[in-house]
């Protein structure tokens, strides 16, 4: 992905989402632009109009953090964008070459350690898998691949849940809030595209879905980030119906770049009976937890 690009289209629609009233200006009567004028951020960030323009053009090779950080504050951006503006400094820079992870191999040659997946097995209250920042699933139990049925079903999906998402006409039963996951997969991938610019798996997938999908294309445009640890979530299976679940993502410190989530239901809750359920149905089909492509 071309960084001066990234560069350029991040700072513009940072800059057009603020309306002066938000940044404590006056709002005037003949605005041409959404949002700041570039003058406007200049002197938010206490810079010159030359030197502001200079970085909305690309260019944040060599830029001090110092700057980066008034930048952000003028921007106001939360902390999701702002790592994802100093991801894309470094990757200006050539400076991400050691903190960036290591290029991932894809899900078909990447195997879980043993360990893992006798963690993965050990998790029977709910579904839990480990994804990687295309939202490739890595390595999941018996319990998440019995939720995710419809996705593992669906021919050429290669397991890839923005693929599922955006291609398979089931995510939208599956997803009752389908815009809301919509929103937050494109902002997994581009805040990827930002800390691993590197990666060309990325760059084929961007590049199928935005060819294959007007609201996939539509939303990577608008170049939105953020963090996606913890929240709940809205399901439709097929087999048990409706279910609310909280999540957990966490961070895995042996294998950079990868994220461990579980789902989990409240206590006492119908959506916990529902899970319950879900394990009583997984056991009579034929789910072989270590080979995703199996599930019938």
């Amino acid at each position: 992905m071309d960084n001066r690009e990234e560069v350029r289209e991040f700072l513009t629609s940072r800059r057009a989402k603020i309306t002066p009233e938000q940044a404590g200006l006056p709002s005037g009567s003949r605005r041409r632009v959404p949002g700041l004028r570039r003058s406007e951020v200049a002197a938010l960030a206490d810079m010159s109009v030359e030197y502001y323009s200079k970085l909305e053009r690309g260019t944040l090779a060599g830029v001090s953090p110092a700057v980066l950080e008034a930048l952000a504050r003028a921007l106001q951006l939360d902390d999701a964008e702002r790592a994802h503006l100093l991801h894309l400094a470094q990757a200006a820079d050539g400076s991400d070459a050691l903190t960036r992870p290591r290029r991932r191999r894809t899900r078909d040659q990447w195997k879980p350690h043993r360990s893992l997946q006798w963690t993965l097995d050990a998790i029977t209250a709910g579904p839990a898998f480990v994804r990687n920042g295309r939202m490739d699933i890595l390595a999941a139990n018996q319990l998440f691949r019995a939720f995710y049925t419809d996705a593992y079903a669906t021919p050429g999906n290669q397991m890839n849940l923005a693929r599922f998402n955006f291609l398979d006409p089931a995510s939208r039963r599956f997803y009752p809030d389908w815009d809301s996951f919509a929103d937050v997969a494109v902002a997994i991938l581009r805040t990827e595209a930002g800390r691993n610019p590197h990666d060309k798996d990325l760059q084929d997938l961007v590049g199928e879905l935005s060819t294959r999908s007007d609201e996939f294309r539509t939303r990577w445009g608008a170049h939105n980030v953020r963090h996606h640890g913890t929240g709940t979530k809205r399901f439709h299976h097929h087999a048990v119906g409706g279910l609310t679940l909280a999540f957990e993502g966490l961070e895995m410190a042996a294998e950079p770049g990868l994220t461990l989530t579980i789902y989990t239901a409240e206590p006492g809750s119908p959506s916990e009976e529902g899970l319950r359920l879900l394990a009583s149905w997984a056991a009579t089909q034929d789910v072989d937890a270590t080979e995703p492509s199996t599930l019938s």
